[in-house]
């Protein structure tokens, strides 16, 4: 998140926080006064602004010396904020913005498409699809999102204040360790994902936290991020965890990121197609439409091998699927 927020800083966000708490605000206090030679002659900045006359009584870091050095020379000061890059509330503050708009971006377009072009929309006339249930389902990932984000937060807080094992050169690490730390990072995060999930299963958990999302007995694609803040903040720590045990390149942990919240929404489109070559590697989208139907088998993120080992592991086959159901449902009426 470091590497986005640089990012954001430089395209448009250094623009934004000159506007909401500009320098030129705090030019009338007495620290900034104080702060000018004695031999200029202080000629305050004025404003008929209210907003930047609130802003000037919010708390700020020190004026750089630069500032108060091209002020005392020119009696101006630069389009700059006085709540720096790196001052704590504005990182926060911006990376509350950034996670929030992200977030509801990534879900509406991926959810969107993936139940326009790939959900098989035969399920919606399941006897367990619930009515408005795509409505419901997006309102629940809403609400879901703010708090969600708010527990994230000081993860991603962590990261912009250098404490986690981001790097930045290609050969840092050597290039065998780059390509090694995909893999790597998919199956650790992949098992820890499994007892985290599957944890949320034992009843307490499961009756307060994870219920919710068990809900959609036959989900869609915009099912995938409609749980419980604390639920679905708890299966996103090992990604986070990640990053602060192993090293791992910026770019790659970014694409990474940005993959699991795909594949998130990619194996809620209720799809049972079977009888693929990577079947009873990849916990797949047919895995997780079990998952739903049967809830403890199939905890599995990405691979199957966690639910072999932990007993959880049921095989998908053409005569689960839902659809069956559905057949079925139609011959009796």
């Amino acid at each position: 998140m470091d590497l986005v927020l640089k990012i954001c800083d430089d395209l448009f966000l250094d623009n934004v926080w000159a506007s909401l708490v500009p320098l030129s605000a705090f030019a009338a206090s007495p620290e900034f006064i104080s702060s000018v030679n004695s031999s200029s002659t202080f000629v305050p900045v004025t404003t008929a602004s209210k907003w930047t006359q609130f802003v000037g009584n919010l708390p700020h870091p020190p004026i750089p010396a630069s500032h108060i050095a091209s002020y005392s020379a020119t009696h101006t000061l630069p389009h700059v904020s006085a709540w720096g890059r790196d001052y704590i509330p504005r990182q926060l503050f911006s990376l509350t913005a950034i996670t929030l708009v992200g977030i509801h971006l990534l879900y509406f377009i991926i959810a969107t498409f993936s139940y326009y072009f790939i959900f098989n929309h035969e399920m919606k006339r399941h006897p367990r699809y619930l009515k408005n249930q795509v409505r419901l389902e997006i309102i629940s990932s809403l609400k879901a999102f703010p708090g969600m984000m708010l527990l994230t937060l000081p993860w991603f807080q962590a990261e912009v204040m250098g404490y986690s094992k981001l790097y930045d050169g290609l050969d840092t690490y050597g290039y065998a360790y780059l390509i090694f730390s995909v893999p790597f990072f998919l199956v650790f995060t992949d098992y820890l994902v499994y007892w985290i999930h599957r944890w949320l299963h034992l009843p307490f958990f499961y009756k307060y936290i994870h219920k919710p999302h068990h809900k959609w007995i036959v989900p869609t694609p915009f099912a995938s991020h409609a749980f419980h803040p604390v639920d679905g903040y708890a299966q996103s720590i090992p990604y986070h965890i990640f990053v602060y045990v192993f090293p791992i390149h910026r770019i790659t942990y970014l694409a990474l990121f940005v993959a699991v919240n795909i594949w998130t929404v990619f194996i809620h489109d209720s799809d049972m197609v079977t009888g693929h070559p990577l079947e009873k590697v990849i916990n797949g989208p047919a895995h997780h439409t079990l998952h739903h139907i049967y809830f403890t088998v199939n905890y599995g993120q990405y691979f199957t091998w966690a639910d072999r080992w932990g007993g959880s592991y049921r095989q998908p086959e053409s005569a689960l699927d839902p659809l069956l159901e559905i057949k079925k449902s139609n011959k009796v009426e």
